[in-house]
């Protein structure tokens, strides 16, 4: 009796101890998610190199590594990281998507050798994903994108992306419909993209993501009626995401409408938003509050914003212009 309730404590204690480990593991990623969803992507990294060193299997630190590195713009590191997720898990539909993200972003700062051979590996990166999970609809999407833009020789080609945008289409009309425009939009077809992107609109689209790149496309297209229709989509489907508020200001702002709930809104996501890939840089905020304020002719105000749009993003060449501009004047 002794021996089995020693053995039962060794067990007890054991199983405390392995749940101690995971619930740390646990910890470090979820310290490091809290980080990068803060724009804190340094401090991420460090965290989840931590956590990488005690469970060095774990594919999802991995990955959030290759993200914040990605932010940083450090391509080798996120290449690095995403590299290892795959091999943690090579059936991962995930991992394999955003490795051949990472290759593509290195190859858009790459010289031209160097370029086509990273392009290579992107689109076989997205055609693995897009194999191991059909209904991963973002590397579906990355997949159709690169095929539309990229050239014969590295893969891609329209001829490519068309099976694609079909069987997408069965799956998700929104998402076909978003598909198909963002291929027009990479051919320059604007008038054919338009039409796609109101149908995705129309279609309840599940995506915030793709909901707010139509938003994106909008603004650089002057259209504030689809601004609205972007923003009352996209607080459907995520109403904390502060993306909202800045279409919103910005088809108020193209409209001369409303200026004080213009102001409202951009200085609100101005105050929320995250520096993170896929969302209008808080500078811009600022860009259109200026816009807001030379519509009003209040030239000083204006000049305020710019330069506080500079201060935050030193290359924006809206701010640059509109200074010039203003100065001049």
């Amino acid at each position: 009796m002794v021996g089995s309730k020693l053995a039962l404590a060794i067990l007890l204690t054991a199983g405390t101890s392995m749940a101690a480990t995971n619930l740390n593991q646990d910890g470090g990623l979820e310290a490091g998610r809290r980080a990068y969803e803060a724009s804190e992507y340094s401090k991420a990294i460090q965290v989840l190199h931590e956590a990488a060193a005690k469970d060095p299997q774990n594919g999802d630190v991995q990955l959030l590594l290759a993200k914040s590195y990605l932010e940083l713009q450090e391509h080798d590191a996120a290449i690095r990281s995403a590299e290892k997720a795959v091999s943690i898990d090579p059936q991962n539909s995930v991992y394999h998507e955003w490795l051949g993200r990472a290759y593509g972003d290195k190859a858009d700062h790459a010289g031209w050798f160097s370029a086509v051979s990273l392009a290579k590996k992107t689109g076989k990166e997205f055609e693995t994903a897009v194999r191991l999970d059909g209904k991963n609809f973002s590397a579906r999407q990355v997949l159709i994108e690169f095929d539309c833009s990229a050239p014969g020789m590295v893969g891609g080609g329209e001829e490519k992306a068309l099976p694609q945008i079909k069987e997408l289409s069965e799956l998700d009309a929104a998402e076909g419909h978003y598909a198909a425009g963002n291929c027009r939009r990479q051919k320059k077809d604007f008038a054919a993209a338009d039409e796609e992107f109101s149908k995705a609109l129309e279609s309840r689209p599940k995506s915030a993501e793709l909901i707010y790149d139509i938003g994106d496309y909008a603004v650089k297209r002057s259209q504030p009626e689809r601004l609205t229709a972007v923003a009352e989509a996209g607080e459907r489907v995520a109403p904390r995401d502060p993306r909202g508020n800045f279409y919103r200001g910005v088809a108020l702002v193209l409209k001369k409408e409303k200026p004080d709930e213009a102001q409202r809104f951009l200085r609100e996501y101005a105050k929320k938003a995250p520096t993170r890939s896929g969302y209008p840089r808080p500078a811009m905020a600022h860009v259109w509050l200026g816009r807001l304020f030379e519509n009003e002719s209040k030239t000083e105000d204006a000049l305020r914003e710019y330069e506080t749009a500079l201060k935050l993003d030193p290359k924006n060449k809206l701010a640059q212009e509109a200074l010039k501009r203003l100065k001049k004047g």
